[in-house]
């Protein structure tokens, strides 16, 4: 099997980094900074993107200038990167987890709604492992009950949800470049909005306060330097050229290794509503029966990790289990499908997606086969994705 490595960087990525060396501006004044944020923005049905130093920062970032603050509920899914929580907690106020549904992975909207209260001020959708969350049903939900949606977009650089891009549904959205994302400088991150007020706010706050034309020394408003810098966006220019491509390329190994596992009993894989017509194929999630599959899910982990797949146990816990939430900050509505994906839950990172025909239908074929095969004495492997 020839399995790609990921991050990839060629001569592109090289000639711009030489020249933005040579410009003797490396940090985010260079004008391929606003450049990239603008064609990034495009590319996601934007009008605006402001860059962050990473995609924590650029949650942190959204909630704030939201106006989100002490006291203030925001819903999130149980199952995502900590940050999505975290971030909420930085800015003071309490993440509410609620649960997923089983097969998409992502949150449950009959859960978010159950789960409002006169405090809740914005709910977080997490497009996990890159096709969107009910966008339909959460928009709704947040026009009914007057509250903010927002998205956590790190996984879905390109996804769609019935023809509109990720980032554009809510209020704003954020979306990160760390080191194992589709679209990446190792670390690095974006807000996306089409809303002008917020625009303005979000950028005066991630350059130091200051306004667009004014003076570099004067400072209108409270903010922080959370600036992309210019070798992230040399980086990420040289990526974003080839990220149509890859997509492309990881969704027709998607579909066929979907096919060639169809028949496999006890393997459901990750469900993608009709409405998502395109997305990034960020992980390749799914989870086992071992009743009907034949194998735990540790023991399908160890063998494909055995036969040089890469392959995640998932995650050990839930958001809300946790020790930083396990101390309160948070209010924790029921999560059983959460807790059950902890334990037969798996994903395959992206970069495999990138393998050829042949090297997808060997790991078809191995896994496949795992049912009628003994299990190997192997130390236990994940390759995790943020």
């Amino acid at each position: 099997m020839h399995i790609p490595k990921w991050p990839q960087a060629g001569e592109r990525e090289l000639q711009l980094l030489r020249e933005v060396l040579d410009s003797g501006q490396w940090g985010g004044f260079n004008d391929n900074v606003a450049q990239f944020e603008s064609s990034f923005a495009r590319y996601q049905n934007c009008r605006y993107g402001i860059g962050a130093c990473n995609g924590t920062i650029s949650l942190e970032l959204l909630l704030a200038v939201a106006g989100i603050g002490p006291g203030d509920e925001v819903i999130v899914p149980a199952i995502s990167f900590v940050s999505t929580a975290t971030a909420v907690s930085r800015v003071g106020a309490i993440p509410v987890f609620v649960d997923i549904e089983p097969f998409s992975f992502n949150m449950d909207p009959d859960r978010v709604a159950a789960a409002i209260t006169p405090k809740t001020r914005a709910i977080m959708a997490v497009h996990f492992g890159g096709p969107l969350a009910n966008m339909d049903r959460l928009s709704e939900i947040a026009r009914n009950h007057r509250i903010v949606l927002l998205e956590d977009a790190a996984h879905a650089q390109g996804s769609e949800w019935n023809g509109q891009r990720a980032g554009s549904f809510g209020l704003a959205a954020s979306f990160s470049f760390q080191n194992g994302k589709v679209l990446t400088s190792g670390e690095g991150g974006i807000v996306t909005t089409n809303d002008d007020d917020l625009a303005v706010k979000l950028s005066a706050f991630a350059n130091q306060g200051r306004q667009i034309g004014a003076s570099f020394f004067h400072h209108f408003t409270l903010g922080s330097n959370l600036r992309l810098t210019a070798l992230q966006a040399a980086v990420l220019t040289a990526q974003f050229e080839r990220l149509d491509a890859q997509i492309m390329h990881r969704q027709q190994s998607d579909a066929l290794l979907r096919e060639l596992l169809a028949d496999v009993d006890g393997l459901t894989l990750q469900h993608v509503p009709a409405q998502v017509n395109r997305h990034s194929c960020y992980l390749f999630l799914g989870r086992i029966d071992s009743g009907t599959f034949g194998k735990t899910r540790n023991e399908f982990h160890r063998a494909l990790t055995a036969a040089g797949i890469p392959c995640t146990a998932f995650y050990p816990h839930t958001l809300q289990n946790n020790p930083l939430y396990q101390q309160g900050g948070c209010r924790i509505e029921p999560c059983p499908n959460a807790e059950a994906c902890i334990e037969d839950a798996f994903w395959l990172p992206h970069r495999v997606l990138l393998s050829d025909e042949a090297t997808i239908r060997e790991i078809a074929a191995i896994i496949a086969g795992l049912p009628a095969t003994s299990m190997p004495e192997v130390a236990h492997a994940g390759e995790h994705h943020r």
